[in-house]
């Protein structure tokens, strides 16, 4: 018997502000349309935000260059103002992208003065993906 090994990806992050703050800018939709995109060449697009268990999220980004959007969805699994959020990702539109839908944790913990940020998206359905993700939320 064989198992398939997952595809994972953690990051952590250090930010100069209470996590009730680092917690709202990943779930109010008016912060999000400030900074919710993968790189420099593209523009927040959308922020739809049904902040509950089992509400969805909707997240556009736009290409300064092309002009494509690229728009993640899922459903909120936790909701724990400010320590954790826990959603399923996919790229809308783009399956293989995700593999389906994967899973995003995020805890949000207190450090000194700041909030450090752990991530974990887990369910990627292969390397590449892993790799493109991490650049993306890098």
């Amino acid at each position: 018997m064989t198992t398939k090994q997952e595809t994972m990806l953690r990051l952590s992050r250090r930010f100069g502000a209470p996590r009730e703050r680092v917690f709202d800018a990943w779930t109010s939709p008016e912060v999000l349309n400030e900074w919710w995109s993968a790189m420099p060449s593209m523009r927040p697009s959308q922020a739809e935000v049904d902040l509950r268990e089992g509400g969805r999220y909707r997240l556009g980004m736009r290409s300064t260059e092309s002009g494509d959007e690229h728009v993640a969805v899922g459903e909120y699994r936790e909701v724990r103002r400010p320590e954790r959020l826990v959603f399923t990702w996919q790229w809308e539109g783009k399956p293989e992208m995700t593999g389906g839908d994967s899973l995003v944790e995020i805890d949000f913990l207190e450090d000194g003065d700041g909030t450090e940020v752990v991530l974990t998206h887990t369910g990627l359905p292969s390397e590449e993906s892993r790799v493109s993700h991490e650049h993306g939320w890098n």
